[in-house]
């Protein structure tokens, strides 16, 4: 027979969105578990780059996440008892040419008008700020508060955290149901191959495999894998100060389209890597190399930094990003099951939303009002949408 545990709250999900949700839940004290397929940082957040930003955000609901996150991301790097490699860093957006250069001005308006930083950089002055950027360039703005973290890292040390304030860890250990009361139709915790715990509270957090969990208690949620790789190159002097990228990234982080779209987004890394990136499609789970869409990650990427064109790529790695069709996550309890609270579907933005997702779901199970306001984030939203046939 499994083992029966009650507990306060079932976090489904041991990537940084759930580590966030176990650690603000265990810190106001209650009693948590965290269960995973696999293991921490196994999934979404152990292929991403640690991107905290702002720099790709539009006013709104999302924007207004990603500022409370990132404050929160400081907090935490001063409070969490390891290191995080939280790095302020700053982003560089620029532009190939006067067009590109018009629309991206047009953007941060907005975003200044909600609270970001963004500096001109005149081309002139481009040189000065990453010294080995292509000639040629429009121009652009720089993002001094866009910063990163070692999303891994990150996951690990939250969840330890966590662990030090009573949570319990379960990892190889698929939920494979999640029973419901038969007369209030509420949760009752989930059931794994080896333990049943009973809990009145579920936190769906399972990222790119959060609409498979959300059936499982009954409810629907689109939540659909969006494929991306990234190449690692062999360690440099450093090159690259800021995660640059080019104006057009903004354009696919916002897309529906479930074809392919790449466009250079380009970093260094403390150890001395420069990580490439970004690709993005909808292919299910197809984990296969496309040989095609690295050469023009590669391509890109040189064309952005001349001085790559003859640097070793030593790794490629993919991940799959939980992608929601409005680009915004799942966050809240779900009307339609009492008991199932969701916190996913932060395509590729989850590690830089985590801390904010955990502190809305803890004041969310504990009946208090939270920080922003949820409804833009609601489960259901998607209703009319999932039954239109």
């Amino acid at each position: 027979m499994p083992k029966r545990q009650p507990v306060d709250v079932v976090v489904v999900g041991a990537g940084v969105v759930g580590a966030a949700c176990a650690f603000y839940a265990s810190r106001s004290g209650l009693s948590v578990a965290v269960v995973d397929r696999g293991p921490v940082a196994g999934g979404t957040t152990g292929a991403g780059e640690g991107n905290l930003l702002v720099s790709d955000k539009t006013p709104g609901p999302e924007m207004d996440l990603a500022l409370l996150s990132l404050s929160l991301w400081r907090e935490l790097a001063r409070e969490l008892p390891a290191d995080i490699e939280f790095d302020p860093k700053g982003g560089l957006v620029v532009a190939s040419g006067e067009e590109s250069l018009a629309a991206l001005s047009r953007s941060v308006e907005g975003q200044r008008a909600s609270g970001v930083e963004a500096c001109h950089v005149t081309p002139d002055r481009l040189p000065e700020v990453e010294p080995h950027l292509a000639p040629g360039l429009a121009g652009g703005f720089l993002y001094p508060q866009d910063s990163q973290v070692q999303p891994a890292l990150a996951a690990a040390r939250l969840l330890s955290a966590a662990r030090a304030a009573g949570a319990h860890l379960y990892l190889g250990e698929e939920v494979v149901r999640i029973p419901r009361e038969r007369e209030t139709g509420r949760v009752g915790g989930v059931c794994t191959p080896r333990r049943e715990l009973s809990s009145p509270v579920v936190v769906n957090a399972a990222g790119t495999w959060g609409g498979q969990l959300a059936a499982l208690a009954g409810a629907e949620l689109p939540v659909q894998p969006r494929r991306g790789f990234v190449l690692v190159t062999e360690a440099l002097p450093p090159l690259i100060r800021h995660k640059v990228y080019a104006a057009e990234y903004l354009a696919d982080v916002s897309s529906g389209s479930a074809a392919l779209q790449t466009s250079p987004v380009v970093e260094g890394t403390p150890a001395g890597p420069v990580l490439v990136g970004a690709s993005r499609e909808r292919v299910g789970f197809d984990r296969r190399l496309s040989v095609p869409v690295v050469a023009r990650l590669a391509s890109q990427a040189a064309a952005l930094f001349p001085v790559l064109a003859d640097v070793q790529v030593l790794r490629i790695y993919h991940g799959f990003r939980p992608y929601l069709p409005d680009h915004l996550p799942a966050i809240g309890p779900d009307p339609r099951v009492p008991g199932l609270f969701h916190a996913c579907g932060h395509e590729g933005a989850g590690i830089g939303l985590a801390p904010a997702t955990g502190r809305l779901i803890a004041s969310a199970i504990a009946g208090e009002r939270p920080a922003l306001d949820l409804e833009p984030f609601a489960p259901d939203r998607f209703d009319s949408v999932c039954h239109v046939t």
